[in-house]
């Protein structure tokens, strides 16, 4: 692709670290609230049907604004909407485990509770960001962010300190989640580029606080640690399971059958 006249090819090498950056965040966010938007209409009491769909638009309202800065930082003249339906799944940069099916409730209270924890880290580390409108974003995403740990905390000690059906559901949910979560906490060229910026942290910096916390979370729940594994996936470099595509079939649908459509 030929860079932007708007912006010299030099600025847009330099761009790029950054631009990876800012759609690893946005892109977790955009398809993490994708999948739990799915529970509309599903949840297995009404309050919950109603929490879930809130907290998929706090995901979804994050992935708003980190898209426009990300297309602001690209200068290449995409905004929000261009990034998020325009976009090939190669092009997405979301960790694996937030494309997975949303499965049974026990693994989407899990796999949030997962996420919740990484975000509240990030978002409180973001809030120091060199890049002002970055900082913005975190500072109020940040509450957001700790309310979704706290609300997804509670479920999965409900679950996994309930019945034997909830447990043996919540054990089976964290066997499933855990090999993914190594993902969040691998380090490479745009991590370090972004901590060299200072625009925001190396992932792999915010692993201890979040082990600390998940490791109580589970001890509570009565659900064991698992082991390590050399299994690594790879969202954030664009190699995505069989679900994304999928995924992104139904989310980008009607803008691909009507481009530029307004209502």
């Amino acid at each position: 692709m030929n860079p932007s006249p708007a912006q010299p090819p030099a600025d847009r090498a330099e761009a790029a670290p950054a631009l990876e950056y800012l759609l690893r965040i946005g892109d977790t966010c955009l398809v993490h609230g994708q999948r739990l938007a799915e529970w509309c209409g599903h949840a297995p009491v009404l309050e919950e049907d109603i929490a879930l769909a809130n907290m998929a638009l706090d995901l979804i309202g994050q992935a708003r604004a980190m898209l426009t800065h990300a297309g602001a930082v690209e200068g290449a003249g995409r905004d929000e909407d261009r990034l998020a339906f325009l976009r090939e799944e190669r092009e997405f940069r979301n960790v694996t485990l937030v494309e997975l099916p949303r499965g049974d409730f026990a693994f989407t209270m899990l796999r949030q509770a997962v996420m919740a924890t990484f975000f509240s880290g990030l978002w409180e580390a973001l809030a120091g960001s060199a890049d002002a409108e970055l900082a913005g974003i975190a500072g109020k995403a940040v509450k957001e962010a700790r309310y979704h740990q706290r609300h997804a905390a509670d479920w999965v000690v409900r679950l996994g300190d309930g019945t034997e059906e909830s447990h043996r559901r919540t054990a089976a949910a964290l066997a499933q989640i855990w090999p993914y979560t190594a993902e969040l906490f691998d380090t490479d060229a745009v991590d370090e580029a972004a901590a060299t910026a200072g625009l925001g942290p190396r992932w792999s910096a915010l692993q201890p606080a979040w082990q600390q916390s998940m490791e109580a979370l589970l001890g509570e729940a009565r659900l064991p640690l698992p082991a390590p594994r050399a299994f690594r996936s790879h969202g954030r470099r664009g190699v995505h399971s069989e679900h994304l595509g999928l995924m992104l079939a139904e989310m980008q649908h009607l803008q691909r059958a009507y481009p530029g459509g307004v209502w």
